[in-house]
């Protein structure tokens, strides 16, 4: 998992990104359209991010279509602390 992390946040474009949506549904499941206006980002981007968490299995998500719900895996819950490991390097980067 952290390897996974460190990768999808501090290794790739958008990184930033990533970590504000796995911060957000932290707090409670949302759907696309309610990211990109609490995050103040294009849905187009919320999609191909959560798609990309969706694929690392740090996201899953419940419903279809405009509907679609995500909130954290069990693993990315049960490993949040790495993240937030990974939270703090970009946090003292910036």
């Amino acid at each position: 998992m952290k390897k996974v992390l460190w990768w999808l946040i501090l290794g790739t474009r958008g990184g930033i990104n990533r970590a504000r949506i796995i911060k957000s549904l932290k707090e409670r499941p949302y759907n696309a359209h309610q990211l990109a206006e609490l995050l103040d980002l294009n849905y187009r981007t919320i999609r191909h991010h959560v798609d990309t968490l969706e694929e690392s299995g740090l996201v899953e998500s419940a419903g279809e279509k405009y509907g679609k719900i995500y909130f954290l895996t069990d693993n990315m819950e049960n490993n949040y602390d790495e993240f937030e490991k990974v939270w703090q390097q970009v946090q003292d980067k910036t």
